[in-house]
């Protein structure tokens, strides 16, 4: 199928080929000096110190020119910022030869080509501070045009590319003309760095564990298939970590963790992507009261690091990430905004509640996901600060150690903030005898159609037989985490390359792209 191309990509091969007739590379495989940067050189430039910014060597990507004929102001954005260019005629050119000026500067550069300049810092008239060009180079070529973004004097922008199929899809795009959005994946990876240096302070070893696993286990979740041409196995690409971390904390290591990548063949929405990022550690002889007191410290000090304060603005609300936070167990969390009790209640029990409550169920999961589902739909959303739901029943937890002092229930919580599920921990069941007990129910629920259900994993019940210490295990979802704390309200904004469905149509090219 041959390329169809606009108008305004035409002009510009024409263009690439006319430099490249008349001797110019127009991708130059050369290094390139870069010994400056434009925000760095904008907050420090000073009268004062002109001698230190005689010698500037920037590059970046074309973003505006103003042709005034024999004079040249081009705005370029490198990868701190914008800075304007100041590019005049006859001090790049020789009086004899005028060429380089029409060929390249006027004629050949195009909105988006990437360029490098050397020259020296000054403030115009105006009061802004540029570069004085003293020697231009042509970097990189761009054949195809960026969306018209407009901005005011001050470099705020007003009309802004906000269509999300065209965002996600031509990431690389979004990160050109929106720099909110590259502001928020330069938040993600201060999240994730300073989750990093709070375990590795306290002796946490960060570890690495399979993303093809011959049992998927960990979570209850449908996984992807695929498969082994070697060993002429089926493998699944993991919905969880957790069950090889486990078998770490039998090995003989105290505290473990994994940022890990995980695959879930599921549905698609604001919170959820088939490919997300969980952080995973697990604590040997510590317990879920434990991993609470650590969970708040740690989501104190990620306030902190991204905003300097612990309060936190997330819409149009103001989240506290003062410890300590609310402890609420699960049933008293579902009475208070439904009136109802359910902790008593046996399966039919629940369906009838179901029911009255307008919730439609699937008739093939058990008691453990009706109540999950009672919770869902009456309770998360409304938990807007920071609260641990505690003491869940053991028919949601097939991993949870039973509680000390509550029969039917599970030392375990999920930490809800702005009604969504930030983290889950556990009190980690050790005992192989129960933990088998459990694998058994699921395979139950998988006998009932629960797809979702575990498989039992023999050799991870073969690790518990050789002992386990008492453990403290939690998974924290970094996507949702990030949302959080960046105040995005879909996972596709916080993931550089979300998944979409396949494309169906040409994408936009010169016009503004628009809700």
């Amino acid at each position: 199928m041959s390329q169809q191309l606009s108008e305004q990509e035409i002009i510009r091969r024409e263009k690439l080929q006319k430099l490249i007739e008349l001797g110019y590379d127009p991708y130059p495989a050369a290094l390139y000096p870069v010994n400056a940067y434009s925000a760095d050189i904008k907050r420090d430039y000073t009268e004062e110190k002109q001698e230190e910014f005689k010698n500037v060597c920037v590059a970046g990507r074309i973003m505006s020119l103003n042709n005034k004929g024999k004079v040249f102001f081009i705005k370029i954005q490198d990868s701190k910022g914008i800075i304007q260019l100041y590019a005049k005629r006859d001090e790049l050119c020789p009086e004899e030869d005028k060429s380089f000026w029409n060929d390249v500067v006027r004629h050949g550069l195009d909105l988006g080509d990437f360029i490098g300049v050397k020259g020296f810092v000054f403030v115009t008239h105006t009061g802004e501070t540029s570069i004085h060009v003293e020697d231009i180079t042509l970097l990189g070529k761009s054949l195809k045009p960026l969306p018209v973004v407009k901005r005011d004097e001050e470099g705020n922008v007003f009309d802004a590319v906000t269509d999300p199929e065209f965002r996600y899809r031509q990431r690389y795009v979004d990160l050109i003309v929106n720099p909110e959005t590259k502001d928020a994946f330069v938040k993600r990876t201060k999240i994730v760095n300073t989750i990093r240096q709070f375990l590795n302070e306290q002796g946490a070893l960060e570890v690495d564990t399979p993303v093809l696993q011959a049992i998927h286990g960990g979570a209850a979740a449908r996984p992807f298939t695929t498969h082994h041409n070697a060993l002429d196995i089926p493998l699944y690409l993991r919905i969880a970590n957790e069950l090889y971390l486990k078998r770490l904390i039998v090995g003989g290591f105290d505290w473990v963790y994994e940022f890990s990548r995980n695959f879930r063949n599921e549905g698609m929405d604001r919170t959820h992507n088939p490919e997300f990022t969980v952080l995973e550690w697990y604590t040997a002889y510590k317990d879920y009261f434990w991993m609470m007191e650590t969970t708040e410290k740690l989501f104190e000090s990620l306030a902190i690091a991204v905003y300097g304060t612990t309060d936190v603005p997330v819409g149009d609300k103001i989240i506290s990430f003062k410890a300590p936070f609310r402890r609420l167990p699960i049933f008293d969390a579902i009475k208070e905004n439904t009136g109802i009790d359910i902790s008593e209640m046996d399966e039919a029990g629940l369906r009838e509640v179901c029911k009255t409550l307008k919730i439609d169920v699937p008739a093939n999961i058990g008691k453990g996901k009706l109540i999950d589902e009672i919770f869902g739909e009456t309770s998360e959303p409304k938990y807007i600060q920071p609260t641990f739901i505690i003491d869940y029943p053991v028919e949601m937890s097939p991993l949870t150690k039973k509680h000390r002092e509550k029969k039917g229930l599970v030392e375990r919580f999920e930490l809800m903030i702005n009604g969504k599920e930030i983290a889950n921990a556990y009190s980690e069941l050790n005992d192989p005898i129960d933990q088998r007990e459990r694998f058994e129910e699921q395979a139950k629920l998988l006998e009932r159609g629960d797809d979702e259900a575990m498989f039992i994993d023999q050799d991870f019940l073969r690790a518990l037989e050789y002992g386990m210490p008492p453990t403290s295990g939690i998974g924290i979802g970094i996507d949702r985490l990030v949302m959080l704390l960046t105040n995005q309200v879909s996972i596709q904004d916080v993931l550089f390359f979300p998944q979409m469905r396949p494309e169906k149509t040409a994408s936009p090219t010169t016009e503004n792209v628009k809700k």
